[in-house]
């Protein structure tokens, strides 16, 4: 008896990347107290493509909620689900996956792809309108259209068309809904301007497949194994990664997380895209309350694993030696600060022009930043925007950060982190149903660069 009273509330999430699939229990202070990893192989779809392999996804998917859920150490008061995005699992009447989860790197059709544009943007603004740049699959209504046409009777069997997140919520809840954050994620499903779907899903009938729009804070009650607990209804992994700082700070902030790619999400940004910013690789989001976020994106992260690389090969270092490499304010100051930033301005540069690695490591980030300045400002001008948070592979670079913050010397600029944040984000979105603690004050760690003032160096 004094275990059962004795266990500790928790909630459970389920964030399934690309590449990892996690499970997590974090308590009412946010803290992860439990936390296990998996990998699964991709299986071929029917054209040979690789994709997610959805049979042992959902097994995952119970088995895991089954083993959190039996600890006898822990209660479960709730369960919330996050996912990558432009991914749809499609299910007959019965429930039955009748699809494989197809890739959103899967080739788009050429000529279908020329058929839905000529009907549904010859004026050209629907990309300005879905907030979606052109990007074949990875635009997920494209996904739907290409099914109707290229394989009518399985779409036909469609009963529903779930995102990756609210599959995996069907799968506990038996529930279809859609949730806002995966719908307006360069879907080209969401009118933005209208805050509905986009006519051309009724044009198209494709309306009928989609389940109806659930809130992204709300939950479902949900019986497993004898045990009651809340659901909520998942979140497509971007936004659910914004949510601790959007718990976190009031005041406007921007975020520019980095990864293979640096992606800058201004939620403070309500002008709608204009078609100059759409061909400059920016989009908007959908944050957990209906909010666009804009953001613009950098190939940066590639492109300094490349440059890198190239650097080990010439100086006859380790390929990640710069991590050795310190800020050197005396070093810039000799550095030309590219007038024409682009992504591919240092692959250009000679390497027998630096004298040593730490010369042209310099020279390499102050032209990753100043085209990241570049593609930030997109975003962030003529905004009340006067602080950046900074989170990913960057915001641990000290030499990235000293240069971003001179590159901002309005703004102060910081690295964050947040442990798991898209968990913990899964877990925010859902607070007040599970948790009657006040948010923590710390769920994210900062630390401030100064921008230096070079010419007293």
């Amino acid at each position: 008896m004094d275990q059962v009273q004795n266990r500790q509330p928790v909630i459970a999430i389920l964030d399934i990347g690309k590449t990892n699939k996690k499970s997590f229990l974090i308590d009412e202070h946010y803290r992860i107290v439990w936390e296990q990893s998996c990998r699964f192989q991709e299986v071929p779809d029917e054209d040979g493509d690789p994709c997610e392999d959805v049979k042992a996804l959902s097994a995952w998917v119970q088995e895991s909620l089954q083993e959190m859920l039996a600890m006898p150490q822990y209660e479960v008061k709730a369960l919330n689900f996050s996912a990558y995005g432009a991914s749809f699992v499609l299910t007959d009447q019965e429930g039955n996956v009748i699809c494989p989860l197809y890739n959103y790197l899967k080739t788009y059709p050429a000529d279908l792809h020329q058929q839905f544009f000529q009907a549904y943007n010859k004026d050209g603004a629907l990309p300005g309108i879905t907030a979606s740049p052109v990007l074949g699959s990875l635009n997920s209504g494209l996904q739907l259209y290409r099914l109707k046409y290229l394989q009518p009777g399985r779409y036909q069997a469609v009963r529903y068309a779930l995102h990756l997140p609210q599959y995996t919520s069907y799968l506990i809840t038996g529930k279809a809904v859609a949730d806002i954050t995966s719908i307006g994620c360069h879907t080209m499903l969401w009118n933005f301007r209208e805050q509905q779907y986009h006519e051309w899903l009724h044009k198209e009938g494709i309306i009928d497949k989609l389940p109806p729009l659930f809130p992204s804070d709300g939950v479902m009650p949900v019986q497993i194994n004898g045990v009651n607990c809340l659901a909520g209804a998942g979140l497509h992994d971007s936004s659910a990664a914004l949510i601790p700082y959007l718990a976190t700070f009031t005041e406007p902030f921007a975020l520019i997380s980095t990864g293979t790619w640096c992606i800058t999400l201004n939620p403070f940004n309500d002008r709608p895209l204009t078609m100059a910013e759409l061909e400059q690789d920016c989009l908007c989001y959908l944050e957990y309350q209906g909010r666009p976020v804009k953001a613009s994106r950098l190939f940066a992260g590639q492109e300094h694993e490349a440059q890198t690389a190239r650097l080990a090969t010439h100086f006859g270092v380790a390929p990640d030696y710069y991590k050795q490499v310190e800020f050197d304010p005396l070093l810039v100051r000799g550095l030309e600060n590219p007038v024409a930033p682009s992504l591919s301005h240092f692959a250009a540069r000679p390497l027998n022009a630096f004298s040593s690695y730490e010369k042209a490591y310099h020279q390499l980030m102050l032209d990753l930043v100043a085209a990241q300045l570049k593609s930030a400002q997109l975003v962030l001008d003529h905004t009340p925007v006067k602080r950046i948070f900074v989170d990913g592979g960057f915001g641990k670079n000290p030499l990235f950060m000293h240069l971003l913050a001179l590159a901002f010397p309005h703004m102060e600029v910081y690295a964050a982190s947040v442990a798991q944040a898209t968990a913990v984000g899964a877990a925010l979105a859902i607070h007040r149903h599970w948790n009657h603690r006040t948010l923590p004050g710390d769920l994210v760690a900062l630390k401030y660069y100064k921008a230096e003032n070079l010419e007293q160096v």
